[in-house]
């Protein structure tokens, strides 16, 4: 537990908001206190603008003149690769190798976590040899899309201004406020406490003098110039964002996290004890022609329950340990203070601190916690005797490296988010999930509204004005085409069309490619629900005979109950004296802790192919239906396959990683490869491996790669012509890490494989599916197959949208593919059409999936190990996809 202490004097409020011609004395807080605007408490000596939660967020007590939201900046340059200048988002430092300086990236809200090296420019990844990449195939269609054309005028230019303080003044809040005075001279500006940029030509160097109250002290301000950004320049793009930033303040939204809401027009689930919080996730950038403003809705949950709420359930559940809970419970939950609409992550609990405790004021006089908020914000504290929770946050100051500590009341703070029970909750789910899946029609109406309060909100017309910028106010229309249906291939040459990306029906009786025979394996049930094992295994039979999928009737072993304990002793048992085909657990919950222990079991141990089904299911009313789907996994997992697509390249291997985190420990991860063997890309070839930074984890996968293409060899007599990777898990400012590490090594690992770069071709495809992109089509989802890869493209990327898969609720999610490296010879038609293709071939499901089945294998090895095995499986399960 923390430690008492940190208490000291208060933030500066808003002072530089009421500032004339010169400070005002600041206001005296609690010992935890953020700013006049934050309600938390602080230590001495942090700075007015201060993170309000342990991840960063900017407070905004910056005067409206100024940009507050400048630490923005650091996420979107990062976004977009982009260096910052310095004093903008950080200083210039030298990399350790002292190639080149770069900036150092200060940990401010969606800057990073931590502090993080940004290139020094914009990372290009559209191949040289890439000069058209827009695809033939497939009828065209016009489509909108959630974006708005930002309509300016064609010389509009950024002049940046270094600013000097003299004598010199450490608070950026002051310096904020000594220069609004002069915001006449100056006209509009953002301003960071260090750089100001304006969008018009000022003097080279401009003299003035402000009074700073507090001591009535005479400020010497000089503003020189720098530079300019013109358009087309790397950082003139992250202007857009921050002036619109300042215009969802006029909209009297609120930052929660890293995104803005509107609580006025909450939609409150009281059945549920939630809300649902409306927000918009915007983002402004330069595409292929124009520069676009993209937007989407989104939902911020707010349970009505408070963390005294919680406290009190821990305390009757088990009045011993009601500590010990209450902590594991909510450290590392993001809470949110109602009285001023900030979000914090609770690091600690302070169990010696209560609200009835006093702390010095700044003037020297004490108040306790319960006078303050009824003073300051007219709240009564109930609780006197409840412990104090604590977040630290980063102070702003540029001098200042210490961690703030910052205490809140519990009765004060409401948890977010859904807990894991709550998901589990069906009628609770169903009930959010008709509140925040909207279909097409419903997403376009809401984005108008949105537009149209940016249009004719008169202080956003002011703000916009003064930029010369305007927003268009309609959707944007692109053109797209949708790709021929695939044809699914089966035993005996037959074949059936993939209408809609969906052939459940019509692949009915049909004999799977590949049909191994089960003989030998077993059937683990508990005593108590073995009656239902029986019918099961009737259906299981049917299904299998009109899949030509040989499946004997198994060995059934009773248990006593459904331990985890028992599980593992009665599989040890089994497993110790002959390894069957395969293993069949039925258990009667989804409980994490059993199917792990399963899974550890015959994944680690004792490695064999096995397949845990919960009761339920073998018992449902359609149970012919689940007993196909369930006889396909266990056919894959002994390395049968139900069906293939047409891909007329020879040579061919296809790769997917991705990455997951460990649940159990932080800082570790595990990164999963899965390669196809064959042409049909019926048979695969898997790895993992856990690592803790990104060099392991690029030296892994290509050692797997290397690995697979030797696998490949044995199963071909030939090495892979064409290797294609599918790289899923990249975020945007790692786009060149994974070039200069993992493509790089990979190639030098093929190379020295194959004897020479010129012996085998290679494409490395980055795959992104969470999008904010939506694509409409007459106001309904657009079907699958649908590809854009023009107007919303990167003009520095080779990059393409596809919308693979059909949903019946909501808008669908295209997902996005940008091809950072490529000498396959195909052309972009050619690599679109290939990769729809794989969607096809994930064999969970006979419906096409969101990305090339490769790339969604490994995702599904990758979460098994991390979530339950937290182990590397063992070796002899590598050629079967066991993990299905």
């Amino acid at each position: 537990m923390s430690q008492r202490g940190g208490r000291g004097r208060g933030s500066h409020g808003r002072a530089s908001q009421k500032q004339t011609s010169s400070m005002h004395q600041e206001q005296q807080l609690p010992h935890a206190q953020a700013s006049s605007s934050s309600g938390a408490v602080r230590r001495p000596g942090q700075s007015a603008v201060q993170s309000s939660t342990g991840r960063g967020v900017i407070q905004r007590v910056g005067e409206k003149g100024d940009s507050a939201a400048m630490g923005q900046i650091g996420r979107g340059m990062e976004r977009l690769g982009i260096q910052p200048t310095a004093g903008a988002s950080g200083d210039a430092s030298t990399s350790a190798t002292g190639a080149s300086s770069v900036a150092v990236v200060s940990s401010g809200r969606g800057a990073a976590r931590g502090k993080r090296i940004l290139p020094p420019d914009i990372f290009v990844t559209k191949p040289s040899h890439v000069e058209n990449k827009k695809g033939i195939s497939g009828k065209k269609l016009i489509l909108q899309t959630n974006y708005f054309k930002l309509l300016k005028a064609t010389d509009w230019a950024i002049y940046q201004y270094h600013v000097d303080f003299a004598p010199e003044e450490d608070r950026t809040i002051v310096r904020k406020g000594l220069l609004k005075l002069h915001k006449e001279s100056i006209g509009a500006y953002i301003f960071d406490g260090t750089v100001m940029y304006t969008s018009r030509r000022l003097p080279d160097r401009m003299v003035f003098t402000s009074t700073r109250q507090s001591d009535e002290q005479h400020i010497t301000i000089t503003v020189r110039i720098v530079g300019d950004m013109i358009v087309g320049d790397a950082h003139y793009i992250q202007f857009f964002n921050i002036i619109m930033r300042k215009c969802y303040d006029h909209l009297k939204l609120k930052l929660v996290g890293r995104n803005y809401f509107d609580p006025v027009n909450k939609i409150v689930l009281p059945e549920c004890k939630l809300e649902l919080w409306p927000g918009y996730l915007t983002s402004i950038r330069q595409h292929e022609r124009d520069i676009l403003m993209c937007a989407e809705i989104t939902n911020k949950v707010m349970r009505l329950e408070t963390l005294v709420d919680i406290l009190r359930n821990c305390y009757q559940e088990d009045k011993q340990r009601y500590r010990e809970n209450f902590a594991s419970t909510v450290i590392g939950m993001v809470v949110l203070t109602d009285y001023n609409n900030n979000t914090y992550r609770i690091e600690d609990i302070d169990f010696s601190t209560t609200p009835s405790d006093s702390f010095p004021m700044k003037n020297g006089t004490t108040i306790t916690y319960i006078d303050y908020y009824r003073k300051k914000y007219g709240i009564k504290i109930s609780d006197s005797r409840q412990p104090m929770l604590v977040t630290r946050s980063k102070t702003r100051g540029r001098q200042a490296v210490e961690m703030d500590r910052v205490y809140l009341v519990p009765e004060l703070c409401r948890a977010t988010g859904l807990t894991d029970s709550m998901r589990e909750n069906f009628r609770l789910m169903s009930s959010l999930a008709a509140e925040t899946r909207l279909n097409p029609g419903k997403r376009i109406e809401k984005l108008l509204m949105f537009n149209n309060r940016l249009r004719e909100t008169p202080a956003i017309m002011q703000e916009l004005s003064e930029w010369n910028l305007q927003l268009d106010n309609k959707l944007l229309e692109i053109s797209g085409r949708e790709l021929p249906a695939e044809k699914i291939y089966f035993s005996d040459n037959v074949s059936v069309t993939a209408e809609e990306g969906d052939w459940t029906r019509t692949m009915q009786n049909k004999k799977c490619i590949i049909s191994p025979v089960l003989r030998n394996w077993v059937l683990v049930v508990t005593e108590r629900d073995k009656h239902a094992v029986s019918p099961f295994i009737t259906s299981l039979n049917k299904v299998t005979k009109g899949l030509s999928f040989h499946v004997e009737n198994p060995k059934i072993h009773s248990i006593r109950d459904d331990r985890p304990s028992t599980y593992n002793e009665t599989l040890e048992y089994i497993l110790s004296k002959q390894i069957p085909q395969l293993v069949f657990c039925v258990v009667s919950n989804n409980r994490s802790d059993r199917y792990s222990a399963i899974k550890k079991k015959c994944c680690v141990d004792r490695p064999v192919p096995s397949q845990v089904c919960l009761l339920k299911t073998i018992m449902h009313k359609n149970i012919m239906s689940i007993a196909t789907k369930i006889a396909i996994q266990m056919s894959c997992k002994l390395g049968g396959a139900p069906w293939f697509v047409d891909i007329p390249l020879d040579g061919l291997m296809m790769v997917g990683f991705d990455v997951c985190h460990d649940t159990t420990i932080k800082t570790k991860d595990f990164g999963a490869t899965v390669a196809t063997m064959n042409k049909q890309m019926t048979k695969y070839f898997s790895a993992v491996n856990a690592h803790t930074n990104g060099e392991e984890l690029s030296n892994e996968l290509c050692d797997n790669i290397r690995k697979a293409a030797q696998s490949y060899y044995q199963q071909n007599k030939s090495l892979p012509a064409r290797i294609v990777i599918y790289r899923d898990g990249v975020g945007e400012g790692q786009v060149s890490q994974v070039f200069e590490r993992e493509v790089v090594q990979i190639r030098k690992a093929l190379d020295g494989m194959y004897g020479g770069p010129n012996r085998y071709k290679m494409a490395f495809i980055i795959v992104t599916k969470r999008l904010n992109t939506r694509f409409f089509l007459n106001k309904n989802n657009p079907c699958s197959g649908t590809v854009v890869d023009d107007v919303i493209t990167s003009p520095i990327k080779y990059d393409f949208f596809i919308v693979s898969q059909k949903v019946r609720q909501g808008t669908i999610t295209p997902t996005s593919y940008s091809v950072i490296y490529d000498t396959l010879g195909l052309d972009p038609d050619k690599i679109q059409r290939l990769t729809f293709k794989l969607t096809h071939m994930y064999y969970n499901c006979s419906t096409t999936v969101r990305v090339p089945a490769p790339c969604h294998y490994a995702h599904k090895l990758a979460f098994l190990v991390s979530k339950f095995i937290h182990r590397e499986p063992n070796t002899q399960l590598q050629n079967t996809l066991y993990f299905l």
